[in-house]
């Protein structure tokens, strides 16, 4: 008799873990961010890195958290509001304190895009993705930025550059 009640609690057991569901664990589901490249001005297809480079985004105290503050790089993966139809940076050359000051080379930049959200999974939910990507970028008389070339209108990844700036 223990032992029919024995098997019998093994097969039990074994049906309820089989019945349970697979936990649910997101993999692939996040909004993908905005790639910019930097490049040189003069020779077009050159890299060319941006030194003590700060990004804030407008209305934000801290820096953008997704590259190292004030490196020196030639790419940088930013992210874009998808609760807004734009986003706007402040992108800083050469970015230094003094006297809690911001001593570089500031100059705004503008994206204005379209937000489409796609639900991936139950346990992902919803990303954003972004289309007809359009770059504006305030002129002034320091700009050290000195064009913009949208390389895809589209982010739905972060492989490849999105847009170029060239400086």
């Amino acid at each position: 008799m223990k032992k029919n009640l024995f098997l019998f609690i093994i097969i039990l057991g074994t049906f309820l873990i089989n019945a349970c569901e697979k936990d649910d664990i997101c993999v692939d589901g996040d909004t993908p961010l905005l790639v910019l490249r930097f490049y040189d001005a003069e020779d077009t297809a050159a890299l060319k890195s941006v030194s003590n480079l700060r990004i804030l985004g407008a209305g934000q105290e801290s820096p953008v958290n997704t590259f190292a503050d004030r490196a020196t790089v030639d790419s940088v993966a930013i992210p874009l509001r998808a609760d807004q139809s734009t986003t706007q940076f402040y992108i800083i050359l050469d970015s230094s304190d003094e006297n809690d000051l911001e001593t570089g080379n500031i100059d705004t930049l503008d994206f204005a895009y379209t937000v489409e959200e796609i639900f991936v999974s139950r346990a992902c939910g919803f990303i954003a993705n972004y289309n007809d990507l359009t770059p504006q970028l305030t002129t002034g008389p320091e700009n050290w930025i000195q064009s913009i070339e949208v390389v895809d209108t589209t982010v739905t990844n972060q492989f490849s550059a999105h847009v170029k700036i060239f400086h």
